[in-house]
């Protein structure tokens, strides 16, 4: 229980620093750095199939993508990146504070009901899950991340002359 706690509180804490940041490269690392934790806690849930998804394309491929994009875009010059980080700052000032009053007063006045997870299956190996029970979302993951090549392909490719 406790280190659910401590997952969650690091999970609100990345997506915190995801938002508020002003840099896109940090946010992109922020929102991997979320999916990542996200994925301990899909795993911790009893579903590695869908935390070893979430680490693979989300923390992985997204932020590749993501990473990419940025790399296209023109850096701003200091003054202006000192008057967008104090723009910022006002605008998402009071952020923390709600999230940090949202979570006591859940904790304090929401009384969880403590839900049972189903017993698993009876196969215990991920390996004849992936490949004999879930075809479909073998085949979604590898044409997500055949899009996602090609998608930098294109980004990197020369035009011709």
């Amino acid at each position: 229980m406790a280190l659910d706690l401590i997952l969650l509180s690091a999970l609100l804490l990345s997506v915190t620093w995801t938002v508020m940041t002003v840099r896109l490269v940090r946010s992109v690392v922020g929102l991997a750095l979320t999916s990542a934790i996200l994925a301990v806690i899909m795993y911790r849930l009893n579903s590695p199939l869908a935390a070893v998804f979430e680490l693979s394309v989300c923390s992985g491929l997204i932020s590749v993508i993501f990473i990419t994009t940025v790399s296209f875009t023109q850096r701003i010059s200091k003054e202006r990146l000192i008057i967008r980080r104090k723009e910022r700052l006002l605008r998402f000032l009071y952020l923390p504070f709600i999230i940090i009053i949202a979570g006591l007063l859940l904790v304090r006045y929401l009384k969880i009901p403590q839900f049972g997870l189903p017993e698993p299956s009876q196969v215990a190996d991920a390996r004849v899950v992936l490949w004999n029970m879930r075809h479909l979302d073998l085949l979604g993951q590898a044409i997500i991340i055949i899009a996602g090549v090609f998608g930098v392909v294109v980004f990197f490719k020369e035009p011709n002359k």
